[in-house]
């Protein structure tokens, strides 16, 4: 597409009712759903964004985007949740202290609830991508979250694991951000700033070691998020409007996120951030401690070129099967990285059957 696409427009989703749902969680914090109904049906799918990112990614119109393709299999009641990750929201660019586990037991139960407000008693499926994955799987094996009749993770589940060159990015990043740049938050738009501020020479010193495109967000992302030339993506996969406009798409970010996703890293597995703090009583220290309990069946899924993530939803599926024998399954996407099987311009191709194929069959 030539023209440039507007932020934050429905425009992908032209022949369903779309309506916007607000709601608060327990700490204070006002969130959204926005539903794309073009009937009622029995099996509602619930589409859940990850960090940085907003329920645009699902409705993108320079392709055939997912809600859209799960409307003509015959899932025609489709939401998508922002949570407090999103971009369309101020949040991840104040100075904040959320962690995931503020997700877990806030965002999620309050989405749920509203949800179940709007379609009572009816079966939920859920694809979730990158930190809204995690955080979602968290809120299911913690138990905050219940009644979900299958779930979908790209790239990453209940068993972080980064590239070398990340792990030092996120044990070392968030302190030399905000205590010596001053930088609370990381944005890929940094690019875009004013000549010779901190963020516009930020962003000029990252493009120095990415030569692979001239995209400076891109750059910023690939720097933001995983390691790689680029890190997020494969280019190729992606159409030129998405590419220019990824700054768009992902968004920026607190980085004492980061912090969190470092102590999991370490951990090997998702813990909670800080057992000593009382809000999160009601959350296990080891949100694998009982993972054979949980009843919902997960698609884990993957790309093989996952420069963010690795091997992470491999390592899951292997865990969750020595807990669960048969309940989980695993997908490694050929070509793909972390973000494309959702951004891609032939994920409708490559990656959106394998989801409607594992929510059909346990649909039925």
């Amino acid at each position: 597409m030539s023209a440039r696409i507007p932020r934050f427009t429905h425009a992908g989703v032209t022949d369903a009712e779309i309506s916007v749902h607000p709601f608060a969680t327990e700490d204070g914090l006002g969130l959204q759903l926005t539903r794309f109904r073009r009937a009622d049906c029995d099996d509602v799918v619930l589409l859940v964004h990850g960090l940085t990112m907003a329920s645009d990614m699902f409705i993108m119109p320079e392709h055939r985007n997912l809600v859209t393709h799960l409307h003509d299999e015959g899932f025609t009641d489709v939401w998508a949740v922002d949570f407090r990750m999103s971009n369309r929201y101020p949040y991840d660019l104040e100075t904040h202290r959320f962690t995931l586990d503020h997700c877990a037991l806030y965002d999620h139960p309050a989405a749920l609830a509203e949800l179940r407000r709007h379609i009572g008693d009816r079966r939920v499926h859920v694809i979730a991508h990158c930190l809204g994955a995690v955080t979602f799987m968290m809120s299911l094996y913690a138990g905050t979250v219940e009644g979900i009749a299958s779930v979908v993770c790209n790239s990453v589940a209940l068993t972080p694991r980064v590239p070398r060159w990340s792990r030092y990015k996120l044990a070392y990043g968030p302190t030399l951000a905000e205590y010596v740049l001053g930088f609370p938050f990381l944005d890929p738009r940094f690019g875009e700033a004013p000549p010779l501020t901190r963020g516009w020479l930020l962003s000029r010193l990252v493009s120095l070691a990415h030569r692979e495109c001239d995209v400076r967000a891109c750059h910023m992302l690939s720097f933001m998020w995983g390691s790689g030339r680029p890190a997020l993506y494969e280019h190729r996969n992606l159409d030129d409007a998405t590419h220019r406009r990824i700054a768009d798409i992902c968004g920026g970010v607190g980085v004492h996120y980061y912090r969190h996703v470092h102590a999991m890293v370490e951990a090997g597995r998702a813990v909670k951030y800080d057992r000593r703090d009382r809000r999160f009583a009601a959350l296990p220290d080891d949100y694998l401690a009982a993972a054979g309990e949980v009843s919902t069946p997960a698609l884990l899924l993957t790309g093989d070129r996952n420069r963010v993530f690795g091997d992470s939803n491999l390592v899951c599926h292997a865990r969750l099967q020595l807990a669960a024998p048969g309940r989980d399954e695993l997908q490694v996407l050929p070509g793909y990285g972390h973000m494309d099987p959702f951004l891609g311009k032939e994920a409708h191709v490559d990656v959106f059957p394998t989801m409607v194929d594992f929510i059909k069959r346990k649909a039925a």
